[in-house]
């Protein structure tokens, strides 16, 4: 193995799990966070750095770990000739821009949910009303990161999603200026994801299990992401039918990264929900636990367009977020009342599937760091999903930290899911 210096470059802090591993795996480290309130987040585990720019000089890779103008930043260096994991403007605007990633989606061939786009509230209340459905209030530019915002209608005739728009009229019309109305279709949500060399996807694919609200059995507000289910596979018709589809336009951008696709699949077809076109939070900490070949190693493969010879365990991976208040919302106050600094504690010593999130070390003890309580991604495999589901919450068991929750049914969909997706063939 060579020694290599690689800088992650991060907006608000989400990638110091995989800056640690590379790190251990013996390369030279420095990590960038841009947000000032969230610049503790690591302190220990990575050597930090004040100046993103100059250290690009320094490195031999440069990692970026989000959208909202990193794009743009990785589109740059590239042209400079550094090697880097990242996208460009237009693979940002897949994610952020919700419609717009519909449309590239409707011109590669793929089917997609019927939408509306508003930048005011009043057209999209008349609009329901005239047009009764269930709807998904999705929120667009930088308010979907507010994942509360988005809200899923229930009933026939729309009367929960009219009155839902009036409130956020009058609550919100500052923090959300575009949103999207977006036909609600029934099925299971499923998402295809594969990392991509700047030239052509990289296989095996990667299909995950999102769970998003914040108790068992899909209850509570939607917190971004509680858990994940996983397994890699050779590609299939999810994948062939869908992502495969924007393999030249990604190529065209030179794209480098990891990119996923969630989407609703019934018998009738497959109907895709949005982009992340970039690594996934837990999902990449759940994705290297399953990786046999060094991530490093990957990462460096991919940036300099090389099709690596990767290889994943069998099987399948279940990732569970423990997070602690005032978490999924923001409130400082209760922030620093109830978690800020708080110790973690394992019972058996520190074990290498527990994966940091918001968290710092001080003298060799980890601690709560950031703002947002999101403290650590535990990660459990097997070679059924119920070994990898009796392992995760195991490993749990070994953690103390107080006032610390997690959702305990991640995986328990899966029987009952990859019935109806072997069923209707989209994992053949």
């Amino acid at each position: 193995m060579d020694k290599r210096k690689f800088l992650f470059v991060s907006l608000s802090g989400l990638i110091g799990d995989i800056a640690w591993q590379v790190l251990k795996e013996g390369h030279d480290v420095r990590y960038y966070i841009d947000n000032e309130k969230e610049r503790d987040i690591a302190d220990g585990f990575v050597p930090k750095s004040k100046d993103w720019e100059k250290d690009a000089k320094w490195a031999d890779i440069v990692v970026f770990d989000d959208t909202l103008g990193q794009g743009a930043r990785a589109q740059a260096l590239r042209k400079e000739g550094k090697p880097v994991i990242g996208g460009s403007e237009y693979t940002d605007r897949l994610e952020d821009d919700r419609s717009f990633g519909q449309e590239e989606l409707k011109k590669a061939g793929v089917n997609i949910i019927p939408y509306e786009d508003f930048d005011s509230f009043d057209p999209a209340i008349e609009f329901v009303k005239k047009n009764p459905d269930r709807y998904v209030i999705k929120p667009s530019g930088e308010a979907q990161n507010v994942k509360r915002r988005l809200f899923v209608g229930e009933e026939e005739d729309g009367d929960d999603v009219v009155r839902m728009l009036e409130a956020y009229k009058k609550a919100f019309a500052d923090e959300i200026k575009v949103f999207q109305l977006q036909r609600r279709i029934n099925g299971v949500e499923v998402a295809v994801g594969a990392f991509f060399n700047g030239k052509k996807f990289i296989t095996p694919i990667n299909i995950n299990f999102e769970h998003k609200k914040l108790f068992p059995g899909e209850v509570g507000p939607p917190t971004g992401e509680m858990g994940t289910a996983m397994f890699w596979s050779e590609p299939n018709a999810l994948f062939t039918r869908t992502l495969l589809k924007m393999e030249s336009r990604l190529a065209e951008e030179g794209y480098v990264g990891y990119i996923d696709l969630n989407c609703i699949v019934n018998n009738n077809g497959i109907y895709p929900l949005e982009f992340t076109s970039r690594f996934g939070y837990p999902t990449i900490m759940i994705q290297q636990e399953a990786m046999l070949t060094p991530i490093s190693d990957l990462f460096w493969e991919l940036a300099n367009g090389c099709d690596p010879k990767w290889r994943t365990r069998s099987g399948f991976q279940i990732g569970v977020r423990i997070v602690v208040p005032p978490f999924p919302f923001d409130d400082e106050a209760t922030f620093e009342s109830f978690s800020k600094n708080n110790a973690i504690v394992f019972k058996r010593g520190t074990p290498d599937e527990v994966h940091i999130e918001d968290v710092k070390q001080v003298n060799g003890q980890w601690l709560i760091a950031g703002t947002s309580g999101v403290v650590l991604a535990v990660v459990g495999t097997g070679q059924t999903m119920k070994q990898a589901q009796a392992q995760v919450y195991t490993r749990i068991k070994n953690i103390l930290i107080p006032n610390m929750y997690y959702r305990t049914d991640i995986g328990d969909r899966w029987a009952e899911d990859s019935d109806k997706l072997h069923n209707w063939g989209y994992l053949r």
